[in-house]
């Protein structure tokens, strides 16, 4: 089930049409509707519509073409509409250079007073930008200290925009325009957001993607978005539904977590959670937090950690997928007999294994558990993450000794599996120094994984 996060059923081309138009929707897998008001008399209507309809939740907000007559009365209106239990957003709100429909100034205005409510009432805002994409991009800046949460729909920034702003925690989606013939340009920034920062839209009635291009917009075309953007991220369409559902539940509210996983796919190689437990604590890592990746809900307290038949029992046949990798929000050669029972299991039966490691496995174990490894585990993934054992310690928070026990126990797998070496792509970590090492020294492979 698929959620439309932007959708104007109050507009006059939807009149008498609204029931049929969200029952085809449910028929085409769309669970939930956010409706986002562009004035009072339309966040009204939202929230009306939310009121009748039980898939439609509202926002409330002045858009920038309708800031011409606005008055600072106006937040005290959005205020109470912002208390009804529907209302799960300030917007669509934003800045708007391309008509003169009203003055910049005024539309600034009003733009950091609705900011200023979404903060107060603790709601996310959605946000439109058009032809205003700097002064965008620094009235968000004066707010990154605080605790705003945003959807930039109809996205209209660069990758590097995209990717300041999803480094602050907002989220970014696309409309129709994704499908259209001549806009590969988008699509190029579409494929440089992470999907655990995107979210679907129609931007009905507006925005139609092919291949309904030029009829009216709605809720139930957002499938259409949602297989373009599986095909550039190379995703199933199961991965972008539930990925992006949980991203709308992160930021809206809306829906649930999900059920905790002991297994969970990703393209072709099915992943196993051995544990949420670590000897590290990676600045990178959410372990402490959700603990979801991809939309799955890994978070697990040891008293949940199943046995090494449970996951056996949940793998099937190994051979349906490309591998079996041991990964989660966790070290797993903390479980390292769990791993080796699975492992043992995946390799009889004719699949293959890859364990994510940081490389203490010898240090966890209290003995070198690397021959272990033989004929067990074919591919080991290490988390290099940087050249200096200090910067290291800080990005891990352990001490700098493990950098040299991380760096041996990969010289000594390498005689057993196939060591590859990963950093997370930050900027203060020098990855051509890292890959040099890795590749002339070690004599290994690198790869540097994104961070979003």
């Amino acid at each position: 089930m698929f959620i439309d996060t932007h959708a104007h059923l109050f507009y006059p081309n939807f009149n008498g049409e609204v029931e049929q138009v969200i029952e085809r929707a449910k028929n085409a897998g769309v669970k939930y509707i956010i409706v986002p008001g562009t004035d009072l008399p339309t966040s009204k209507k939202a929230i009306e519509l939310a009121e009748e309809y039980p898939q439609v939740y509202a926002a409330v907000g002045v858009h920038p073409h309708d800031t011409t007559e606005w008055k600072d009365s106006f937040i005290d209106t959005l205020e109470e509409f912002s208390k009804h239990p529907k209302v799960v957003a300030i917007g669509e709100i934003g800045l708007d250079y391309y008509y003169d429909f009203s003055p910049k100034d005024i539309q600034q205005k009003a733009l950091r007073a609705q900011i200023d409510l979404a903060i107060k009432v603790d709601l996310p805002i959605i946000v439109h930008n058009r032809e205003s994409n700097d002064d965008i991009m620094n009235v968000i800046r004066e707010y990154s200290n605080t605790n705003l949460r945003a959807q930039f729909h109809c996205f209209a920034g660069s990758i590097k925009d995209a990717k300041e702003l999803t480094d602050m925690g907002h989220y970014i989606s696309f409309t129709g325009n994704i499908t259209f013939k001549k806009t590969e340009s988008i699509r190029e920034i579409l494929k440089g957001v992470g999907i655990d920062k995107m979210l679907l839209e129609t931007d009905s009635p507006f925005m139609t993607p092919v291949p309904y291009r030029g009829q009216r917009n709605e809720p139930s075309y957002v499938l259409h978005n949602a297989e373009k953007i599986a095909e550039i991220h190379n995703l199933s369409l199961e991965d972008v539904q539930r990925i992006t559902n949980y991203n709308v539940y992160k930021l809206f509210g809306i829906g649930e977590k999900g059920e905790l996983k002991f297994v969970y796919k990703i393209g072709d190689s099915l992943y196993i959670n051995v544990t949420n437990r670590c000897n590290a604590d990676c600045i990178f890592c959410d372990r402490k937090g959700e603990a979801v990746i991809h939309g799955y809900n890994l978070k697990m307290k040891k008293s949940e950690e199943p046995e090494a038949e449970v996951y056996i029992k949940q793998i099937g046949d190994p051979k349906k997928y490309k591998e079996i990798v041991f990964c989660g929000y966790g070290e797993p050669t903390i479980r390292w007999d769990v791993v080796k029972e699975i492992s043992r299991y995946v390799k009889e039966n004719g699949g293959k294994t890859r364990l994510n490691t940081d490389g203490h496995g010898n240090h966890i174990n209290k003995k070198d558990i690397t021959p272990e490894l033989d004929g067990l585990i074919d591919v080991v993934s290490i988390s290099l993450n940087s050249t200096d054992p200090n910067q290291y310690a800080e990005l891990m928070k352990v001490s700098p000794e493990l950098h040299a026990e991380m760096i041996d126990f990969a010289k000594k797998a390498n005689k057993y599996s196939k060591v590859v070496m990963s950093i997370v792509g930050l900027d203060e970590v020098d990855s051509k120094k890292a890959k040099d090492f890795v590749i002339n020294e070690l004599g290994t492979e690198f790869r540097e994984r994104a961070y979003f």
